[in-house]
């Protein structure tokens, strides 16, 4: 770690949860982020300003006027720009040293499982189940932890899974087919709401990355917004689970 570094990051560094020892396991992480919209967006910038030394972003789509009203990491005169291409710009203008790679594709099957296996810890910020399930498998195949979050009108979920053995996936949780796909562009979501989420993701992810602190293993967070009310649900893992409780599935 080199002057600078330490200077960047000493507000950190002084926490004795992290320290020199964290701040350099940052520097050496990769992270995957899968949809840089609302969640997406307080993910990637508070990861780059944190120190985590490379960030794949992936994400199809392109940067809208409806889009502003809670994706932060993307400004007006960047509409119609590609979302990955948008945040990377924002990200190394908001801390050059961090390694940025962009994804212009929706990441499945084959294409999904060499992406994740590349990386330390995967970021889900997707807006639906397909992505989230699919996600989920290739995250338990491959022994990488995945930290999952959620946001509609205004309520939220944030939950870790995957990164220890015996513990419950993404799929335990919803089964076999999940609740009805919902979209912010067909039920509206408030807009801190999505920052407290993505936040909240990127402390998570900081967390497992580091080992400081008790990160959300096996645990999932509920937000109420509207009423400012936290819950937290304990999870077990599905002995019936199509994907993490078949033998030999989890790759260590």
């Amino acid at each position: 770690m080199n002057d600078q570094q330490l200077l960047r990051y000493s507000r950190q560094i002084m926490l004795p949860q992290i320290g020199i020892e964290g701040q350099e396991k940052l520097l050496d992480s990769k992270v995957l982020i899968l949809g840089l919209g609302g969640l997406g967006s307080p993910v990637a910038m508070y990861l780059a300003a944190a120190g985590v030394g490379a960030l794949v972003l992936a994400d199809f789509d392109r940067v809208d006027l409806t889009n502003l009203q809670r994706q932060i990491v993307h400004t007006t005169p960047r509409i119609g720009d590609l979302k990955v291409d948008s945040a990377r710009d924002s990200l190394l203008a908001l801390n050059p040293e961090c390694t940025i790679e962009c994804l212009p594709e929706t990441l499945e099957n084959g294409r999904l499982g060499e992406q994740v296996a590349a990386v330390d810890l995967v970021v889900d910020c997707s807006d639906n189940f397909r992505t989230r399930f699919g996600v989920n498998e290739a995250c338990v195949n491959h022994g990488k932890p995945l930290v999952s979050g959620a946001a509609i009108r205004t309520e939220g979920q944030i939950g870790v899974f995957g990164s220890r053995p015996g513990e419950p996936c993404y799929r335990c949780l919803y089964g076999g087919s999940g609740e009805l796909d919902e979209s912010c562009s067909e039920n509206g979501v408030l807009s801190p709401l999505v920052g407290i989420v993505g936040s909240m993701q990127a402390m998570e992810v900081i967390k497992v990355l580091t080992g400081a602190g008790t990160p959300l293993n096996g645990r999932l967070l509920l937000l109420d917004a509207l009423h400012t009310e936290w819950r937290t649900l304990k999870l077990k893992a599905d002995p019936e689970c199509p994907v993490c409780s078949e033998p030999g599935k989890r790759v260590r």
